[in-house]
């Protein structure tokens, strides 16, 4: 996962909390188009209250102007660039859910593959976010059927696969999510993301030595991942490497100045 990716993670106890929470899955023990549909043209109304957090002052202004716009326009590509824009502002204030709402209105009037993508990316961020099941659930299914849709035209596209992926590992499906991933290492075996969702799988599952496995493998192609460096301490810890865990720990220290990573690190470094 951008999530992406996560499958879509936070570094620290929190999200490790976190990733304790998700169903547990057997992980690595061995080794067709979506069509968007158009819907009922109406005004687009996102209720306010989906946000736990309130909209910035500095973009609220310009989001206001925008809903008021997109009320009276007719046009249906002036309709579309309107809700490009008011999506784009709510993805800058991490607003992801209605960023997708907006962005497939746009879908919905003037369809691009670049909206069809924005669409399913701003899904899937707002499902990385997402703790009520039946959200959860349902902005899995919108993620799928726009970058399914994507992917369909450019199957290569393996960083909108891992997203695809790791939307069924929290469903009635997880092994589904799993076999996407395995496939994509299969193509690409030293993938970003797809090695540090294997490895997040793996720790969730309680499958330590093989986490740390993965973890080793993804921060030898990419040791700048500061999320994977912390997660392979983490494995090591578990899989009580104490001597490694240690060193590993010291080594994220050194990587940021991030406060809630280095009080995460702390707290594991005084349990050793």
């Amino acid at each position: 996962m951008k999530k992406s990716q996560i499958i879509v993670l936070i570094i620290g106890i929190v999200a490790v909390a976190i990733l304790f929470s998700l169903p547990r899955v057997v992980v690595d023990n061995e080794e067709g188009g979506t069509q968007i549909s158009e819907t009922e043209e109406s005004s687009p109304i996102i209720p306010e209250s989906m946000h736990s957090s309130p909209v910035d002052e500095s973009l609220l202004s310009k989001i206001e102007v925008l809903r008021t716009k997109l009320k009276s326009e007719e046009n249906k590509e002036n309709f579309a660039n309107f809700a490009d824009s008011l999506a784009s502002l709510y993805f800058q204030a991490s607003k992801f859910d209605s960023a997708g709402f907006y962005y497939e209105q746009a879908v919905e009037r003037a369809p691009t593959m670049e909206r069809i993508e924005k669409t399913g990316i701003a899904y899937f961020e707002a499902y990385t976010f997402a703790l009520d099941e039946q959200k959860v659930s349902y902005l899995a299914e919108k993620t799928r059927t726009y970058l399914n849709n994507v992917l369909e035209n450019d199957p290569k596209r393996l960083d909108l696969k891992t997203k695809v992926a790791m939307t069924y590992v929290s469903s009635s499906n997880p092994m589904q999510g799993i076999t996407m991933l395995r496939e994509i290492l299969v193509e690409e075996p030293t993938n970003e993301d797809a090695l540090f969702n294997m490895g997040v799988l793996s720790i969730q599952s309680g499958q330590y030595n093989r986490a740390s496995e993965r973890f080793e493998e993804l921060i030898k192609f990419h040791p700048n991942n500061l999320q994977g460096q912390f997660y392979l301490a983490v494995s090591y810890f578990e899989s009580k490497q104490t001597n490694k865990a240690k060193k590993q720990f010291e080594q994220v220290k050194g990587m940021t100045t991030d406060p809630m990573v280095l009080s995460s690190v702390e707290s594991y470094l005084e349990r050793l």
